[in-house]
């Protein structure tokens, strides 16, 4: 069986990870290129691996490889997907706002007849969403919790002047769509992304967004209601230790879609 050809775009705390994955355990695929807007972590990562990719620019990596994993940033995503569809390769996205944000990169996907992964991410539960959605569904709502840190940066809280050190207790801190949720927790709700392109689109989920200092894992609770009855799931996952606004569950997922796209086998929905 050939290998598949992977080149991992974004070295970060998911991307790192990935890249020794694919480096030590998934014998059917070849990482054979990386990029980063930051060298220095590039040369640092591609040194510590068993088999050192090549470093190269964005346009490069994509012509060398068979699968693009997209792990850098909802900003470079639009770009990355579009390059790949242009020259016929696969690719998993990580940034699932973007693809929320600009559905028609899911009609150039299926006009070009490339494959574009969506892991799951840090929920549970996506092989029911799926299922109902081919019925009726009345309502979606997902509930996540989360410590203050795992907030910081965010445009939502900058903007409303949100002062997290200060927080004390339980805090909702945001209540609305996914579709705003996404514009104003970029880095910290993909979750809500993935969950309204399986189930009934942005505008129809609903998001509620808390915080609290007593919190230690990151909780996601999602409800949904429809013609198939009523159903829930909660995950409460452990932060990252590199990252704290993600759930290692997160990476998790990511690795199981690597190894599933690499098989030859699928098992669930």
């Amino acid at each position: 069986m050939e290998k598949i050809k992977v080149g991992v775009i974004g070295c970060g705390t998911i991307g790192s990870q990935l890249c020794k994955f694919i480096d030590a355990q998934l014998p059917h695929m070849a990482l054979v290129a990386i990029c980063d807007i930051l060298p220095k972590k590039t040369k640092q990562l591609a040194d510590n691996l068993i088999n050192r990719p090549r470093i190269l620019e964005m346009e490069r990596l994509i012509d060398e490889s068979d699968l693009v994993v997209e792990s850098a940033s909802k900003d470079v995503c639009k770009e990355i997907v579009r390059k790949c569809c242009e020259k016929g390769k696969d690719t998993m996205v990580m940034s699932t706002g973007c693809i929320l944000e600009n559905q028609s990169l899911l009609d150039l996907v299926r006009r070009r007849g490339v494959h574009l992964y969506l892991p799951s991410g840090a929920i549970v539960g996506l092989d029911g969403i799926k299922a109902a959605a081919i019925g009726e569904i009345e309502s979606i709502t997902l509930t996540t919790r989360k410590p203050p840190k795992g907030f910081e940066g965010a445009p939502f809280i900058d903007k409303n002047h949100i002062k997290l050190n200060e927080i004390k207790e339980e805090t909702l801190l945001f209540e609305g769509t996914a579709l705003e949720a996404v514009a104003g927790f970029p880095a910290n709700i993909n979750v809500a992304a993935t969950l309204s392109l399986a189930g009934v689109g942005a505008k129809k989920t609903n998001v509620r967004i808390l915080t609290s200092p007593q919190l230690s894992t990151n909780v996601h609770e999602i409800e949904v209601k429809g013609e198939h009855g009523r159903f829930t799931t909660s995950a409460e996952n452990l932060p990252s230790l590199e990252n704290p606004k993600t759930s290692y569950l997160a990476v998790l997922s990511a690795m199981a879609t690597l190894k599933q796209i690499a098989d030859t086998v699928k098992i669930g929905t």
